[in-house]
């Protein structure tokens, strides 16, 4: 029952820095919620569960929701929250992006913003600066900030627009103002396009028709997506380049709607159907295998949440009926959801 979620060591060590900022001793913190540094030294990612722990214990104490983002200041509690609600009733991905970029202007903290920018067949996501701030906001804040919390800030808004329309965002390339890294195959992982460095600026090239794309959540969906927040944003595939991995990559964590059909994963991939199958077949697996494989992956973080019923994760993970996943969990686990949630939340106290 091992979890493969994790999220980049980035986020881990943007968040302690912020909690060291606000005067907390990070020797302190970690403590209690059962880490200690040497568990950060030499990595390049960390167990999501452990790190929603940490997250949401800082969150509490800083009272600061920006979930790592460039905002060039602290987004008080709600604000995330209400950010969403404005814009889920959007038609499309480019609508729900701009509204999040109106709602930035009246929002008490934030200087810089997000923006989408179309030129021809390609789209753009960048920052601005609020209306109300200097033109070289911008580069004042990102001065301030390690290329670690630009590259993961670029990250959270792909992820966030994946979960809007449903599907992983192809990207055609992402830009960075910063000179290359030496995990360089970090950014490719967390991307998957061409990376340039020492670029003008930090921003993503996409399809501009992925803006008309429509808006995959509702009301509802919502509301499951903001209880597991910030996992979906931050939780990221592994250094797995195979074929295998790129299909999990392109399946993703949200089964509030319907996975991609095979078909439309081999499209992303430039393949066919029938070569899809066949690569999957030379690497020991099935596309239904890894659609399995990620779910299960999902109900393992969704059971870390305590404050989640696993009536409530059932509905995230798509089963209509609470029944069939404890059946689907036993399958893939040998243990009920209460049970490995009981065996998770004891190894935590022992830990402790």
């Amino acid at each position: 029952m091992s979890r493969s979620a994790t999220v980049s060591i980035d986020f881990v060590e943007s968040l302690l820095l912020h909690a060291e900022q606000q005067g907390y001793n990070l020797d302190s913190l970690l403590s209690s919620v059962g880490m200690t540094r040497s568990e950060l030294e030499g990595r390049s990612d960390f167990p999501a569960d452990q790190f929603n722990l940490l997250y949401q214990h800082v969150m509490w104490l800083v009272q600061d929701e920006s979930f790592g983002l460039l905002t060039g200041g602290n987004l008080p509690t709600g604000t995330f929250r209400m950010m969403c609600f404005a814009m889920i009733t959007c038609t499309n991905l480019g609508d729900a992006v701009r509204r999040c970029s109106q709602f930035y202007e009246i929002c008490k903290g934030p200087r810089v913003k997000p923006e989408i920018v179309v030129d021809g067949d390609k789209a753009y996501f960048h920052y601005v600066a609020l209306n109300s701030m200097p033109a070289d906001t911008v580069r004042r804040v990102v001065s301030n900030e390690t290329p670690a919390v630009i590259r993961s800030s670029i990250s959270i808004w792909h992820h966030f627009m994946s979960w809007m329309i449903g599907y992983r965002l192809p990207l055609l390339r992402a830009s960075f103002t910063f000179a290359e890294q030496p995990n360089l195959s970090d950014y490719q992982n967390l991307f998957q396009c061409p990376i340039d460095f020492n670029a003008s600026e930090n921003r993503l090239t996409f399809p501009a028709d992925q803006l008309s794309m429509p808006m995959m959540q509702n009301a509802e969906t919502l509301r499951s997506f903001l209880r597991t927040a910030p996992y979906q944003l931050m939780v990221m595939v592994n250094g797995d380049r195979s074929v295998s991995a790129q299909v999990k990559g392109l399946i993703g964590r949200d089964f509030s709607r319907s996975p991609p059909s095979i078909q439309e994963v081999a499209s992303a991939l430039n393949m066919s159907a029938r070569t899809l199958r066949r690569h999957l077949d030379k690497e020991g697996t099935t596309y239904q295998a890894l659609k399995d494989q990620s779910r299960f992956d999902a109900a393992q973080e969704y059971l870390s949440y305590p404050n989640v019923s696993v009536q409530e994760v059932a509905a995230l993970l798509g089963f209509t009926e609470p029944s069939a996943f404890v059946r689907a969990f036993r399958k893939w686990s040998g243990v009920t959801p209460a049970a490995y949630r009981d065996a998770q939340q004891e190894a935590i106290e022992q830990g402790a």
